[in-house]
């Protein structure tokens, strides 16, 4: 009997368990798609991205790039496995994630469980994220866990909500908690974090993710945003726009937004254009409501920009619902093309063309780099790595060519 009170993703993946465990779906056999589970279910596409991947991660199915989910060929061993944890009762029975709260290493639930049953407490690793709204996010976490699933770490999530004040405070609480070392990924406004920096100087494990200090040595694994704003502009430029707008949600300096623009202005010299800045959209805080006084819908609804470069996912997704609003068509008004994929990438045909950063790659390169300073136990003839991952340029449904006057 299903608890009412569980969350919806987990009804799901208990939807899908039990046909699989009665014979209705068989090995190999195809999930329905994203949507029509949406719609089945009548909940977010998150819901549903949430559930696919941890039935994905637990082995009951697989996902093929393009063509959707499917039961895992070897389901017989993920039953027999099912069966096991059924017989052992409901300390087994609880999902790996229920078994660590931010404050202690058991679920308070679990922790009047008979003496008979070790705890393990595992060492603690910190990742520290401005936010954690989107797929990139995800996908970045997900990359980690696949690196550290299997270690002697567990890994404590803590969100800064772009705030510096709230990024020092972060590292400070979790080095008073223990933790062995970092995973940073920076606010980065104006001025350098000083907490970032006495890190550095103490010696203490840590790498920076996305975003890096000019002129500051340390571990860093982040991709080339500079190559990133050219694949954008060269791709629409091949389509014909000439009017390719950038935008920021947020007038927070950072050197990845940076570093994109530079590209983005490079590009458009290569190509003998004049750099229109009426076309750089980084002075407003975009708060995704569809709001018609709102600069950023001002300026979609003008059309002078035939197609808009975002510096992020989401923020991709809220340029098309404006559009929606408004009446313009994409891709055949407004082309958009987005810094990361907003889709879950388990629909069968994703919707926005999009510049790759391999955030999955990128999380698992930074768990590895930690997990190796921590393993050697030392900090003597200490060589910084630096890894950058060259973006890639994915074609999809949001962008077309240029309509002609």
């Amino acid at each position: 009997m299903h608890n009412d009170r569980q969350p919806l993703y987990m009804k799901i993946q208990e939807h899908f368990k039990d046909l699989i465990l009665k014979g209705d779906l068989q090995a190999n056999d195809k999930i329905p798609s994203e949507k029509e589970l949406m719609e089945q279910f009548d909940v977010s596409r998150i819901t549903v991205a949430n559930a696919l991947t941890d039935l994905a991660k637990e082995g009951w199915i697989y996902r093929i790039p393009g063509r959707g989910s499917f039961v895992s060929d070897e389901i017989d061993k993920i039953m027999s496995r099912h069966s096991i944890r059924q017989e052992a009762g409901p300390f087994l029975q609880a999902p790996a994630a229920a078994l660590y709260t931010e404050g202690s290493d058991l679920h308070p639930d679990l922790t009047a469980a008979s003496h008979s049953i070790p705890r393990v407490r595992k060492k603690m690793i910190g990742l520290i994220m401005p936010v954690l709204v989107d797929y990139f996010a995800l996908r970045l976490i997900h990359g980690i866990n696949r690196v550290i699933e299997n270690s002697e770490y567990r890994l404590q999530i803590v969100q800064t909500y772009n705030s510096i004040e709230r990024e020092k405070e972060a590292i400070i609480d979790l080095i008073e908690k223990d933790a062995a070392g970092l995973m940073i990924f920076p606010c980065d406004a104006e001025t350098y974090n000083e907490e970032i920096l006495a890190l550095k100087l103490r010696g203490y494990p840590f790498v920076l993710i996305d975003r890096y200090f000019p002129g500051v040595e340390t571990n860093i694994v982040r991709s080339d945003g500079l190559i990133g704003g050219k694949l954008a502009v060269d791709y629409l430029w091949s389509l014909g726009h000439r009017d390719i707008a950038i935008c920021s949600d947020s007038p927070l300096p950072t050197i990845t937004v940076e570093d994109r623009i530079n590209g983005y202005m490079e590009a458009l010299k290569q190509n003998k254009a004049m750099i229109n800045p009426a076309l750089i959209l980084t002075d407003f805080t975009v708060d995704y409501k569809v709001d018609p006084g709102h600069p950023l819908y001002r300026f979609i609804k003008s059309r002078m920009a035939t197609a808009f470069i975002t510096l992020n996912g989401r923020l991709g997704l809220h340029i098309f619902a404006i559009c929606k609003q408004i009446g313009l068509r994409v891709p055949e008004d407004v082309s958009i093309l987005t810094f990361d994929d907003p889709s879950p990438e388990l629909d069968e045909f994703g919707a926005f063309s999009h510049i790759s950063q391999s955030e999955g790659a990128m999380g698992e390169e930074a768990a590895k780099i930690l997990l190796n300073m921590l393993d050697r136990q030392t900090n003597e003839n200490l060589r910084y790595k630096r890894i950058i991952l060259q973006p890639e340029l994915v074609k999809r449904n949001s962008t077309g060519p240029a309509m002609k006057n």
